[in-house]
């Protein structure tokens, strides 16, 4: 039967086994990229316009300095200024940079609008896979880490693309175009990077080796942090009641210093690497400047004709400096950018994971889909377990009839809620049989199984919108009629009419605006809409009071004629009527029959009854 008392999954809920941050590996980053190509070239219109754009841009701003030594060389001209000559090329070089600025203006649009495309695409399949996902799953992986990843590190990506991306491309275009134009400046002074782009170079891989890790365990210790919040968050009252808050904050300043540490740790090392890089590449531009200014010297002596690879007029050293600029700029920002792309490939790698998470294995080719169901239930020797060499259900045989209610009592942990489980086929079981109408559960689709029946469990859940909306979510073509007679058998019509907006009021996320008797009551409602055959109840009136609990008992009765009912109870009061009543201990069986045939046996159920009334 279901595992002890309310046991979700090996880890139970939200116990965050997300497993520790792996290293990303040269093969495992390779494969990242290519994935992230995939996304950008499925919009491949817009990244062929932004490379259209980056290329006219940079050439534009590659031609600032062509122009601004040419004006140079004009003022500088021995038979005279040549003022002409100096003001059209003042004025190409202005239509230049204006040109380009408002060109990689328009790019950075551009990115931003494919960046978000990207990106819509990238949550959307994200989320869509989580709803495939298993329920296994969710027992064991922290909620507040999987939105994490859903907000956090996607919002990683995003940067990266709408901003990286672009620097990337037109730091390429302008490295090969400065590169070009230095060379027909001057061969000789391209020596200079001979030993100042491979040291750049050298650095910045060993650099990068040692900061990669570093990022991924940033993202790994930031959705432990939301996960633990999360978590602690949700348990405020219990929090409080027990005078716990000193050891909570405790425990999450540890996690808190954890993650500042992590982040401390891969930005500081990150950031070593642009002003390192920053440094050498000032080094190349003196090393320019000084034999820039030796070769000019040597020029104008006469030493060197025209056209020799060691001649060079004052312009050309003012175009190679700047060149030499633009040329050492862009791979000043790889380094600079080089700690942003560890970050978004550790965030990409984290929502990939879940991308490629197996899903819900898929039905049969052949499998029924079940209509008009009677509702009869029967499992035969069925054995589970949720980890290995660890049983939780253990030959557990039952046969449940049409319409009958069937309640599953015992202690905490025997594996009651399990069984609920195994029937929504949430989890398959390892050996045995259960069938619905003599049909092999696996033999049906899950999603057709999972309709014919209707649950009200002891977790409440609610989502923001009305109560209207809330109460018909099982049922969405109810009319209104049904939908009060509904809220009225749950004895919960009188409160929401006293409500100002009544039925239209507004519940605010998982209903903490109103209180848990009143959203297990609307929960209730809901249940009574749809016309499944069969009824699961988990402990569904265990929040509201003990007078209440009788009327909703009798609405119950009502709810649960003609449906077959399987009712997980511990207050042993509410199941006394019961067809039938399974007592489970330690995994198994350990008694059966109805209430009075129990009781004179005088077994473990009437030691638990007798327990709850002494």
């Amino acid at each position: 039967m279901i595992n002890a008392g309310h046991h979700h999954g090996p880890g139970g809920r939200g116990s965050g086994q997300s497993g520790q941050p792996q290293k990303l590996d040269s093969k495992t980053r390779k494969r990242v990229i290519a994935r992230l190509l995939t996304y950008i070239i499925k919009y491949w219109p817009l990244f062929i316009s932004a490379i259209a754009l980056t290329l006219f841009s940079n050439q534009l701003a590659l031609l600032g300095p062509k122009f601004s030594g040419l004006a140079i060389d004009a003022l500088s001209a021995e038979s005279g200024v040549n003022f002409n000559a100096v003001w059209e090329n003042v004025f190409k070089m202005i239509f230049c940079y204006a040109i380009a600025g408002i060109t990689s203006y328009a790019l950075s649009i551009l990115m931003i609008h494919l960046s978000q495309k990207i990106v819509y695409t990238m949550r959307r399949q994200l989320f869509e896979k989580l709803t495939t996902l298993p329920v296994s799953y969710f027992d064991t992986h922290a909620t507040g880490d999987i939105i994490s990843r859903i907000s956090y590190d996607i919002d990683t990506v995003n940067s990266t693309l709408s901003h990286d991306l672009v620097n990337i491309m037109a730091s390429i275009y302008t490295i090969v175009g400065a590169l070009i134009f230095m060379w027909q400046i001057s061969r000789a002074l391209i020596l200079v990077f001979v030993i100042t782009v491979p040291a750049s170079i050298v650095f910045t891989r060993y650099r990068t080796k040692k900061i990669r890790p570093l990022f991924h365990e940033r993202s790994h210790k930031l959705g432990e942090l939301n996960g633990y919040a999360e978590e602690m968050l949700s348990g405020s009252r219990t929090i409080k009641a027990y005078n716990r808050e000193d050891e909570i904050v405790s425990r999450f300043d540890k996690r808190n210093k954890d993650s500042v540490d992590a982040y401390y740790k891969a930005e500081y090392y990150g950031s070593t690497i642009g002003p390192s890089v920053n440094f050498i590449n000032n080094l190349s531009i003196s090393l320019i400047t000084i034999f820039g200014g030796a070769l000019y010297m040597y020029s104008q002596s006469g030493a060197v004709k025209v056209g020799s690879i060691f001649f060079i007029t004052l312009g050309g050293v003012a175009q190679f400096v700047q060149y030499s600029r633009k040329f050492s700029g862009p791979i000043n920002e790889f380094a600079n950018i080089i700690s942003e792309f560890q970050s978004a490939f550790a965030a990409a790698e984290r929502i990939f994971r879940i991308i490629d998470e197996e899903p819900e294995p898929m039905d049969k080719d052949d499998a029924i889909i079940l209509e008009n169901a009677e509702g009869n239930v029967c499992l035969k020797n069925v054995d589970f377990s949720y980890m290995p060499q660890k049983p939780i259900l253990k030959n557990v045989s039952v046969e449940a009839d049409k319409g009958k209610m069937i309640a599953i009592v015992g202690p905490t942990g025997a594996g009651k809620t399990t069984i609920i489980n195994l029937l929504m086929r949430f989890y398959d079981i390892e050996s045995g049989e259960i069938t619905v109408d003599g049909i092999n559960i696996k033999d049906i689709t899950r999603s057709s199984l999972r309709k014919a029946y209707t649950m009200v469990l002891q977790d409440t859940w609610l989502f923001g919108g009305t109560i209207y909306e809330n109460i018909v979510y099982g049922r969405e073509d109810a009319t209104e009629e049904e939908v009060r007679a509904a809220t009225k058998a749950a004895r919960i019509d009188t409160f929401i009419e006293r409500l100002p907006d009544g039925y239209n009021t507004v519940i605010s996320d998982d209903g903490i605006n109103i209180s848990k008797g009143q959203r297990q009551l609307i929960t209730i409602a809901r249940a009574m809409l749809p016309k499944s055959p069969m009824l699961i109840l988990d402990e569904a009136t265990s929040n509201v009071d003990s007078r209440t609990e009788i009327k909703i008992q009798q609405a119950m009765a009502e709810l649960m004629k003609g449906r077959t009912s399987f009712v997980i109870a511990h207050r042993l009061s509410t199941i006394q009527n019961a067809d039938l009543i399974l007592v489970v201990k330690d995994g198994m069986i350990a008694e059966s029959g109805n209430h009075d045939d129990l009781m004179k046996s005088g077994g473990f159920y009437s030691t638990l009854y007798n327990s709850q009334f002494s």
